[in-house]
């Protein structure tokens, strides 16, 4: 039980709040002792909080998850687990996290609480909802980066940044649909509502713009944020960036991968490889004195 217990709280799932630490390592903070534990903190939270979620999400999802091929597997859905300790976890998770975040930095409590109606919120309805579902998604990645960056309370973070974790993680959101499509076929409609409003060429043409758009913020943001140095060195991380969309547009269209964003990351060696180089550039960058 407990097994089936921590698999339901989807311990993978918790590297997507590693962007709480955008906000230290974007200020140039993160070898601040104090600082780092505070993010450490947030994360931790993070953690605790998405997990209530994703319980509370498959609670509502069990019938549909059964005519899944991949999700019947999960803890509820295939009956490994009781739907009476899912709830009762559900409830201790969240009755922990949200006083904890508010005990870390009041700021930071609602950022927290703000992120958990939103996506409790998205588990009952606004995941029906085309557009707004994967814009909800987005959302999500974006509050952690604001939580990151209100409890460390950075002083030379670029507005850009936001714009380009909404772009990215709209691109990570929309693969995801565009693979559950693929996947599900005909039997699409009956597990999510939202994917009978979605085409291919309609999925395709979102990526576009939200890749392209992300490329541009990153880009700007490479040459104008106050805290880089003057001879615009961050630039030399661009290549990265655009070789990791494309490397994960190849891995969507081609190898037909996306439903598991996080399986994607950590089962790519190119791609993981380019993510950890273009946090070794932009960190030499960031934390090296200029000359």
């Amino acid at each position: 039980m407990l097994r089936a217990l921590f698999k339901a709280m989807r311990p993978k799932q918790w590297a997507k709040n590693v962007f709480v630490f955008a906000g230290i390592f974007f200020d140039g903070r993160i070898f601040e002792l104090e600082r780092l534990l505070r993010s450490l903190a947030a994360f931790a939270l993070f953690c605790l909080l998405s997990s209530a979620v994703y319980l509370i999400n498959d609670l509502l999802d069990i019938e549909k998850d059964r005519l899944h091929p991949t999700k019947r597997n999960r803890p509820l859905a295939s009956g490994a687990l009781s739907p009476s300790i899912a709830i009762a976890t559900a409830g201790f998770l969240l009755i922990l996290g949200i006083p904890a975040s508010f005990a870390l930095a009041p700021e930071f409590g609602w950022v927290a609480l703000g992120y958990t109606a939103m996506m409790v919120l998205y588990s009952f309805l606004l995941k029906k909802i085309v557009i707004i579902d994967v814009m909800t998604v987005a959302a999500g990645f974006v509050l952690r980066v604001l939580g990151g960056t209100v409890v460390v309370q950075v002083t030379r973070f670029s507005p850009w940044l936001y714009v380009c974790t909404t772009n990215l993680a709209l691109f990570i959101a929309i693969s995801k649909r565009r693979h559950e499509i693929l996947l599900l076929a005909q039997e699409a409609n009956n597990h999510r509502a939202s994917l009978q409003e979605y085409t291919l060429d309609f999925l395709d043409d979102m990526t576009s713009v939200a890749t392209a758009t992300a490329l541009v913020a990153y880009s700007f943001y490479t040459f104008s944020a106050p805290n880089l140095p003057q001879n615009h060195s961050m630039m030399l991380t661009i290549p990265f960036v655009l070789y990791g969309i494309f490397r994960y547009l190849y891995l969507v269209h081609t190898k037909k991968l996306g439903g598991a964003p996080e399986d994607v990351v950590l089962g790519d060696k190119p791609l993981l490889i380019t993510i950890l180089l273009w946090a070794l550039v932009a960190g030499l960058v960031i934390y090296l004195p200029s000359t």
